[in-house]
């Protein structure tokens, strides 16, 4: 069951988090799992209240959530290597497929706890379809991806920062610290 009407604004970490019935440590409830998307509904300081598409909520660590563009970037500026989005779908039904096997198999008593562990180990997929707007996780490239029914653009990755490379007629950005650059 959706919510109607439900947007994410955040996705859960890709190692899920734990969750509190409120903002009290002592309150602990169930973890929400990887890369779940949930709305923000409110912050108190740390805390943050989120909303899940069931119509589930729980207080989670907001500093640990991952936003979602509200405006999805725009696909018009220079073709990214995954410009066609069928095959990052392709690879999120396989995912998906290889998973609910997984599960129909241990829910048939022919696999153990440790057994399922190891078949769904290293899978990953993250997919939030709102009408024409979509976000897709690209684990082989390690970003989420927005799609607009023709082609991709990447909206945030789980890389570090890189260094940038100075182009001829640009100065590198210079970090500076407490003692000196």
């Amino acid at each position: 069951m959706t919510t109607e009407g439900f947007r994410p604004t955040h996705v859960v970490p890709q190692h899920g988090m734990p969750a509190w019935e409120e903002p009290d440590p002592a309150r602990a409830t169930v973890p929400l799992d990887p890369l779940l998307p949930v709305r923000l509904v409110e912050r108190r300081g740390e805390w943050a209240q989120v909303l899940c598409s069931n119509g589930w909520s729980a207080w989670v660590d907001g500093r640990h959530l991952v936003a979602v563009p509200q405006d999805p970037p725009a696909t018009g500026g220079p073709q990214d290597r995954t410009a066609d989005p069928r095959p990052l779908l392709a690879r999120a039904e396989q995912t998906l497929a290889r998973y609910r096997a997984a599960v129909e198999e241990r829910a048939r008593g022919g696999l153990d706890g440790e057994s399922f562990h190891g078949r769904t180990r290293g899978l990953r997929i993250g997919v939030v379809v709102d009408g024409e707007n979509m976000w897709l996780y690209d684990g082989e490239q390690g970003r989420w991806v927005y799609g607009d029914g023709t082609r991709l653009s990447t909206c945030a990755t789980d890389d570090e920062p890189r260094a940038a490379t100075a182009q001829p007629g640009h100065a590198p950005t210079q970090v500076v610290t407490p003692d000196g650059p």
